[in-house]
């Protein structure tokens, strides 16, 4: 079994003794109850044994908590691969996958809030929990985020909670290993009574996936270690990556040795758990449920099999395909009967290889694609055909969105297709919700999933599709250990399980781009006449000689004269017009006059800011004084600490105070705004200007009339590594929002490539060009790259301990980036500004990324056996890298 501990010399596997009693419910993937160094701790049973070679005396299995099998074999394969690709463990990992357990949920009983109840339970597996003291609902304890900063044990004795995460939790496992060790007095101290490890589990602290790509010459085998599937994160391999763009053909094509989320050499498989993909792996096999019949709305031949002699009806063909199998024999046509009624096929021809996409997919060939929607493209649609494509197969889809609204969009569509076999997983939801959802997707009675990050880990019941929609928001970045990106989660499952991998949005990331340009994914675009069809005309003021000459400020001030002429057209034919700005507020940031320097709090140095007033602009009450954005002090009698100066400007202008000015502008006209807390989700039409800050832009059916983009220069000059293209992927975002006819102006300097890129609509050309400068001086993703973050200490103490590869740059140490969170247990609270945090940076080609993971891994152990304090948090390929 695998108990889930902390610390990092611990993410091993342990024999213990099932005791008679708990025979029949001591199954693979179960929740258990151990004792180990004294104490209860959470952990999975992973497989039964009949002996068990450790020479030493066994433990007895405290309790079964549960007898659901909520850890899948291709989970654990999953979170395996996860631990070793980010440096964590699995211990961490499988409490971001598995959602806590609520007794009267798994149970079958009601809910005790009306609210919670969204739909049947499925009936419960097995019988009750042994020893279940009878809470409603058990919570594990929370997640921490970084290694060692806890005790790591799941409860107190005489508690029965179950370890997972509380928030964000949508998806579940099941297990197939087992371990073998006597828990002693000091196995958490690391001494000599350390419990042993399983020879033949082969996953411990040190160990780590394959080589990297590049040392294994396209070999197609998985790594496995005893029972337990450990695939390389970045090795290649040429078996199974099916042609996104050009699908139609039985060419596979496999994924790239530098950035392709391939995996390493066989080294020891076992049936059941280590079975490659494509391997006939049976539908639903170890889940602890029977196999349910897919309910699917208005589709045509999706019909159901007889039930069988244990009178359990199962789903068509979900007795003998695999997660993901290829099956050459199954011919277009008989793909293309189970299209789903009302699926507009017509909407993909737009797209070049959109038609030979959509016969792979029904086909099973596994096309993995870098779909570059159309402007005005109703995306979430889309996305629900390919999911109701795969469902309507008797194949099971996750659909991942960066927010809550995004996810009610796709949900609708997928429910008007599907109905009731179509979920959402959030953390939004009450935790009886949640895992109601969860159970649903666990037993096979949900086929599609929709969801935020943690859905990534759903346990679909085969998976035949993994998509992902604008992958550049930075909510896929999961803020607790080890860290892991939504994105290359998705790309690992779709590798392991042979599922179709989709990346859609508007804009492209330098990471997709990579996989695309060494062959592991392929393009999925319009050709350039349907995109200029599509798209509004998008202009930057001033781009031209003659548009200077006709206003020469137009590059000085704010909103130049072209903006407010192209808003009052838009007005006047009963139009909308959408204003885009970078920051909320009303004067989020002030400076002096004289000098610029920026306007400081005299007593924490926060950066002061103007609040706004709700009384009218010509009453002298409305007028206030700075005030720190960090303690909330006012500073009513500011004097610049570098000259002087006591007169303050603003540096950029907030949502209120340009809705503010925009009203002024347009007396009668409705201004709205969509900020922070008050975001809408969308407007009535007719005349109106709505103001809302990135990622908050409303919909208005029929489109924009006008949309202005306004203080370009405040995202594109962010001091960060991808600040020009998430400063294109917010652009384009909103500029999707406007109808053809229509017009967008942004705010910025024409000769940036950037916004080149906007007027043109070319996402794709800009990630090339961001890709090829990013290679060129050695940034993510043309290399892996570790964050080192704690005290200097800390730092030299893993730094000292660890076994680089000789390929390993070391860069730093330098300040933790203002932007980047402390590690646990190093955050200043109060007057205390915590311990000095530094940042050390190691960059190795994407050929070694493998071992780099593993040498960081073996470090973490053995400072965790020391009883180190203050470890420091180790992050792989960070958004933030200062």
């Amino acid at each position: 079994m695998l108990p889930l501990l902390t610390p990092a010399h611990l993410d091993r596997d342990f024999d213990y003794l099932v005791p008679p009693e708990l025979d029949d419910i001591a199954r693979p993937g179960v929740r258990v109850r151990v004792r180990f160094a004294g104490r209860l701790v959470d952990g999975y049973l992973l497989s039964r044994h009949a002996e068990s070679d450790h020479p030493g005396k066994l433990v007895r299995l405290e309790r079964v908590v549960s007898a659901e099998q909520v850890l899948t074999p291709e989970i654990l394969r999953l979170a395996t691969t996860v631990a070793a690709r980010c440096a964590g463990t699995r211990a961490d990992v499988l409490r971001l996958a598995i959602p806590p357990r609520h007794a009267r949920v798994e149970n079958g009983g009601p809910a005790k809030k009306s609210a919670e109840t969204d739909g049947p339970t499925a009936p419960a597996v097995g019988s009750a929990a042994s020893g279940a003291a009878g809470p409603d609902a058990e919570t594990g304890p929370g997640v921490q985020d970084g290694p060692g900063t806890d005790a790591g044990l799941g409860a107190d004795a005489g508690s029965d909670s179950d370890a997972g995460t509380a928030t964000d939790a949508g998806s579940g496992v099941r297990a197939g290993l087992c371990a073998d060790a006597e828990p002693g007095p000091d196995a958490v101290r690391g001494t000599d009574a350390e419990p042993r490890m399983d020879a033949a589990s082969g996953v411990h602290a040190g160990a780590g996936p394959a080589d990297e790509p590049g040392t294994d010459t396209g070999s197609g085998n998985y790594a496995r270690s005893g029972a337990d599937a450990d695939p390389g994160a970045d090795a290649g391999s040429g078996a199974d990556a099916g042609s996104g763009a050009d699908a139609g053909s039985g060419t596979e094509t496999g994924p790239s040795m530098d950035h392709g989320p391939g995996t390493g050499n066989d080294a020891g498989t076992n049936s059941g758990v280590g079975t490659p993909q494509g391997a006939g792996r049976t539908v639903g096999s170890g889940s602890g449920g029977e196999a349910v019949p897919l309910r699917v709305v208005d589709v045509p031949g999706a019909t159901v099999a007889p039930e069988e002699s244990g009178g359990s009806p199962v789903v068509r063909g979900s007795d003998t395909g695999s997660a993901g199998a290829r099956e050459p024999d199954r011919s277009d046509a008989a793909g293309r009967a189970a299209l789903p009624a009302g699926m507009d096929t017509g909407a993909w021809r737009r797209y070049r290889h959109g038609d030979a996409f959509l016969t792979a997919l029904a086909g099973r060939r596994a096309p993995r694609a870098a779909w570059q929607a159309l402007p005005g493209e109703d995306w979430a649609r889309r996305l629900a055909e390919l999911a109701a494509m795969v469902a309507a197969d008797g194949r099971s889809a996750i659909l991942m969105v960066p927010d809550q609204r995004d996810l009610d969009r796709v949900l609708r569509e997928c429910e008007r297709l599907v109905g009731d076999s179509a979920v959402g997983l959030s953390a939004g939801l009450g935790p009886a919700a949640r895992y109601r959802r969860w159970l649903a997707v666990l037993r096979g009675t949900a086929r599609v999933v929709v969801g935020t990050r943690s859905a990534v880990f759903a346990p679909a019941v085969d998976l035949g599709l993994v998509a992902i929609w604008d992958d550049g928001d930075d909510t896929y970045a999961e803020p607790r250990a080890p860290y892991p990106h939504a994105r290359e989660v998705a790309m690992l499952r779709a590798h392991d399980t042979g599922a179709a991998f989709v990346a859609a949005g508007f804009a492209r990331t330098a990471e997709i781009q990579a996989v695309v340009e060494t062959g592991w994914a392929h393009d999925l675009l319009a050709d350039r006449a349907t995109v200029r069809a599509a798209a509004p005309r998008i202009s930057a003021p001033g781009d031209s000689d003659a548009a200077l000459e006709r206003d020469p400020m137009a590059r000085a001030i704010r909103i130049p004269a072209t903006a407010f002429a192209a808003a009052r057209k838009a007005l006047a034919a009963g139009s909308g017009v959408l204003v885009q700005v970078p920051r909320r507020g009303y004067v989020p940031a002030l400076a002096c006059t004289k000098c610029r320097t920026p306007a400081r709090c005299r007593r924490c140095v926060g950066p002061l800011s103007l609040p706004g007033s709700d009384r009218p602009a010509g009453d002298p009450g409305a007028a206030h004084s700075p005030v720190c954005r960090w303690c909330g002090r006012t500073e009513a009698a500011f004097r610049c600490p570098t000259c002087g100066g006591r007169v303050l400007r603003a540096v950029v202008i907030g949502a209120g105070r340009t809705a503010e000015e925009l009203g002024r502008a347009f007396p009668g006209v409705p201004i709205r705004g969509s900020s922070g807390a008050a975001v809408l989700d969308t407007v009535p039409p007719g005349p109106q200007v709505v103001v809302a800050t990135v990622g908050a832009e409303p919909l208005l059916v029929g489109g924009y009339g006008v949309g202005l983009l306004l203080d370009g220069w405040a995202l594109l000059g962010r001091a960060d590594l991808r600040a020009a293209e998430d400063a294109l992927r917010r652009w384009l975002s909103a500029a999707a929002l406007v109808r053809p006819d229509g017009e967008v102006l942004v705010m910025a300097d024409p000769a940036v490539p950037t916004v080149q890129a906007l007027l043109r609509w070319d996402p794709a050309g800009h990630a090339a060009a961001e890709l090829a400068q990013r290679t060129e001086v050695g940034f993510p993703p043309a290399v892996r790259m570790a964050a080192v973050d704690g005290t200097p200490d800390g730092i030299a103490g893993l730094l000292a301990a660890a076994e680089l590869p000789a390929a390993v740059e070391v860069l730093g140490p330098v300040p933790l980036p203002a932007a980047a969170r402390p590690p646990s247990g190093m955050r200043g609270d109060g007057d205390d500004p915590g311990a000095e945090v530094e940042r050390v940076l190691l960059r190795t080609p994407r050929t070694h990324g493998a071992a780099l993971a593993r040498a960081l891994t073996a470090a973490q152990a053995i400072r965790s056996s020391q009883r180190a304090e203050s470890p420091p948090r180790i992050q792989m390929d960070p958004l933030e890298i200062g």
